[in-house]
């Protein structure tokens, strides 16, 4: 079968795989979509992801649906057949985070294609994965696979947009308008948010920020830009989603006294310049937002609910053309969420 392995920085090849098999407690699925995540692309192009650094060829991908081929002995779970989605994290359970209710930053978890821990975790970009049958969630009907494909990163939006706390009635800054900063745009609509404003370098990126429901478009490199929030109308809580330290300075300056900001997008490793005088002049509450861990059943009828964001898979690529996929998906220019097929 064919993969999408990583083997270093620059290094990405579509290597033939040997065919997995279910053990106990485990299913194997028939991956049919992948979405091409910001992750898989800094492994890419950096062999690793913030303190996360390659030390072994990997598996790429954790946003993969398909249908279920089979079980293993004992096993119960979705019939054969079943069209499902992969929560891509095994929490251990056990931890301290975990026995707080705190799954999503658990100490020893294990996620799809993460290199935060040796040996690495394999992900699922492959014709066929096995995975726990307890990670799989059966699809409701009427919901595509293409679709479906953007339950993980939705969840991690829908992850940052509970992190801000009640965001209902309320006007949300969104700095950032890649495919996580989109559905972030999605997930506070759907919360009751008033209003959202997003902030972006490119048009292209704004304009898919609208399909998932943005009120306000903002340059972010044109101070002049009209769409800029006044003290009067400043926002109520802000999201960075870009994961540039700049991102998270305007949040800081351009949200009201007494806000909070999620820093949601993965800063780079080491320190990161922004306005921290105005966490404590302004009494702003700065929280981090990593993951998710329920909020992928919410995404899963989230995206049942609206076909509309459908409107932000830019692409499907057949995986024997990966390197095109992971191109096109780095083009923020040109594309929002890019899709590996697996499928025949």
């Amino acid at each position: 079968m064919l993969g999408c392995v990583i083997h270093g920085a620059g290094d990405l090849r579509v290597d033939d795989l040997p065919s997995p098999e279910p053990g106990p407690g485990e299913a194997l699925v028939a991956v049919r979509y992948g979405g091409v995540c910001g992750s898989d692309l800094h492994y890419w192009r950096h062999g690793g992801v913030g303190d996360f650094r390659l030390t072994e060829p990997m598996v790429l991908g954790h946003e993969v649906v398909g249908t279920v081929a089979g079980h293993g002995p004992g096993t119960e779970g979705p019939a054969p057949g079943t069209p499902v989605a992969v929560h891509p994290a095994t929490p251990c359970d056990t931890c301290p985070e975990c026995r707080a209710g705190r799954r999503s930053i658990c100490r020893d978890t294990r996620y799809l294609g993460s290199a935060a821990r040796t040996p690495h975790v394999q992900g699922g970009f492959a014709a066929e994965l096995v995975v726990p049958a307890a990670q799989l969630r059966a699809l409701p009907d009427g919901l595509p696979l293409d679709r479906a494909a953007l339950a993980e990163p939705l969840s991690v939006a829908l992850h940052a947009v509970r992190r801000a706390g009640d965001v209902a009635g309320r006007h949300v800054l969104v700095t950032g308008a890649g495919p996580i900063g989109c559905l972030v745009v999605a997930a506070a609509k759907a919360a009751g948010a008033a209003r959202v404003t997003v902030t972006d370098l490119l048009p292209k990126a704004l304009s898919y920020a609208a399909v998932a429901g943005a009120d306000t478009l903002v340059r972010a490199d044109d101070p002049a830009d009209p769409g800029w929030p006044d003290e009067a109308d400043a926002p109520d809580l802000a999201i960075e989603a870009s994961g540039v330290a700049a991102g998270l300075d305007t949040c800081l300056h351009r949200v009201r006294r007494g806000a909070v900001v999620v820093q949601l997008g993965m800063l780079p490793p080491g320190q990161s310049p922004f306005a921290g005088n105005l966490l404590v002049s302004r009494e702003i509450e700065l929280r981090g937002a990593f993951r998710f861990d329920t909020e992928f059943d919410d995404a899963i009828a989230l995206l049942a609910r609206e076909p509309a964001l459908a409107g932000l898979v830019s692409a499907v690529v057949p995986v024997a053309d990966a390197a095109r996929a992971f191109a096109l998906a780095a083009d923020r220019s040109a594309a929002c969420k890019v899709l590996l097929d697996f499928g025949s």
